[in-house]
């Protein structure tokens, strides 16, 4: 009878990897999203300066945050909020970078406290991810003081045509909302009744000890382990995060055979950018109906997108053994990270402490 179970257990499991989610999402987000990532990168191939270009091209993932079914101020404000949060974000991973553990440090902190404001503001998907995930690129780049102004610059630069492609965007495609304007903004600032300092001071930890797992290890990109391991985490409970590092690890071994089949016949610089841009929308029509199949393509163009001016990827071979082992590496902390964020012992236990912690400090 077990043994039943078991094989039920995977023919359902089979059927659905194989199975496409039925999806409500707008073509217009991926047309939109693929806008936000491309025009910098081809200003930036125009000027010839594509590193400028994919600096600016990755805060235009910004877009992603902008709420399809609010008014034309409820969508501006979310944007702007979120392109602030953008620049905060890169500002804190390249000023803290000067030192590998006094970055890791504070980028263990840093994203305990953005980990917990999106749940505090009930931030929908994607969430913390790209804030945290632009922290741990900025803090994985070779410090330059002079050079900070510059790079946050470029990054303000990327949010501020993503904030105009949304507002031309929101003229084109209105839809009837009958709430106040007013009602709405207050909306984006609704609190809810608890928010969960526990969990995210488990993600916070857990981002603090993958990016260190990533110096100790001599990497040279650190932060592919954090990424991956937060991407991981951020399942709903224990049964699908399992789901997506079987489905994390297995995606990024067919994405990097993709990808190294791009880097062998993909070498001048336009060709590298209308990759991504192709990449970018198959993303955004997959990533909301089947996880791994997006995660094939999500590979080659986050490795595009953060490597195209690292000389290794003249080197294939080389880059896709790297990143195979920061993914799965970073994918093995996420599941035991994400057992700890939904065990409710550990939960409970960790709040009492807290709690009486608190008591301690108030004399009470």
């Amino acid at each position: 009878m077990q043994e039943l179970s078991i094989k039920q257990f995977l023919s359902q499991e089979i059927k659905a990897f194989f199975k496409l989610k039925k999806s409500d999402r707008l073509w217009h987000i991926p047309v939109l999203a693929s806008l936000c990532i491309g025009i910098p990168l081809l200003i930036g191939l125009a000027f010839d300066n594509v590193k400028s270009g994919l600096l600016a091209s990755l805060s235009g993932l910004v877009i992603l945050y902008i709420p399809t079914a609010n008014s034309i101020v409820s969508r501006m404000a979310t944007m702007l909020i979120c392109s602030f949060g953008f620049m905060v974000s890169y500002a804190v991973g390249l000023i803290f970078s000067f030192n590998p553990f006094v970055s890791t440090i504070v980028f263990g902190i840093f994203s305990t406290m953005v980990y917990w404001i999106n749940l505090y503001f009930k931030t929908k998907p994607p969430a913390s991810f790209f804030f945290i995930m632009i922290a741990s690129l900025a803090s994985g780049m070779p410090h330059d003081l002079s050079s900070i102004p510059q790079k946050i610059g470029l990054i303000a630069m990327g949010t501020m045509l993503a904030c105009t492609l949304a507002l031309l965007y929101s003229f084109l495609v209105k839809r009837k909302n009958h709430k106040k304007d007013a009602a709405i903004i207050s909306d984006l600032l609704v609190k809810s009744k608890y928010a969960d300092l526990v969990e995210a001071m488990i993600v916070g930890s857990f981002m603090f000890t993958s990016m260190l797992i990533g110096h100790v290890l001599k990497l040279q990109n650190p932060y592919w382990i954090p990424i991956s391991c937060l991407a991981v985490m951020q399942g709903v409970n224990l049964y699908h995060i399992w789901q997506r590092v079987i489905h994390r690890i297995l995606g990024t071994f067919l994405g990097l055979g993709l990808c190294w089949l791009f880097l062998s016949i993909v070498h001048s610089p336009f060709s590298i950018c209308i990759t991504i841009i192709v990449l970018q929308f198959i993303i955004e029509i997959l990533i909301v109906r089947h996880y791994a199949l997006a995660v094939i393509f999500i590979t080659p163009m986050t490795i595009l997108l953060a490597e195209a001016a690292n000389p290794l990827i003249l080197n294939p071979d080389l880059l896709i053994a790297t990143r195979f082992l920061d993914i799965s590496i970073g994918s093995l902390i996420g599941a035991i990270g994400g057992w700890f964020v939904h065990n409710e012992k550990i939960r409970f236990y960790t709040t009492m402490k807290i709690r009486k912690a608190k008591l301690v400090v108030m004399g009470k």
